[in-house]
């Protein structure tokens, strides 16, 4: 079983977009199965086999998630953000304004998706 420890140890030398493919495949040998990611506070739920589960703390204050999405607006701020114009708490404020929720990284898919506070699904990227 995985511990928040393992997970943010991964997190401190793979967490960033040049090496988030390495870290998605790090936390699938770990056995993490998927993780959900809120934009509200930030904190994440990990999820492995057996019902294991593990909530980190929240990232940072909360933010208003907007109760309908706005696909257009959420693609523009999750652009800018691959282009490394935003921070990732300017990211998580964008989406988080545009009406998405959370993402949720399937680590044996190899999948990331948005989805909006309906629990429609609004993008689904691979990773690669």
């Amino acid at each position: 079983m995985f511990t928040i420890e393992e997970i943010n140890e991964l997190h401190d030398r793979l967490g960033s977009a040049r090496t988030f493919p390495e870290y998605v495949r790090a936390l699938e040998a770990l056995g993490v199965e998927r993780y959900d990611s809120y934009l509200a506070d930030g904190h994440s739920e990990y999820f492995g086999q057996g019902s294991h589960r593990i909530v980190s703390p929240p990232v940072h204050e909360v933010l208003p998630v907007a109760e309908t999405a706005q696909p257009e607006t959420f693609l523009s701020h999750l652009r800018r953000h691959e282009q490394r114009q935003t921070t990732y708490l300017e990211m998580s404020r964008g989406l988080a304004q545009s009406g998405i929720e959370k993402w949720t990284v399937d680590t044996s898919r190899m999948t990331m998706t948005f989805y909006d506070k309906a629990g429609t699904e609004m993008l689904v990227e691979w990773i690669s």
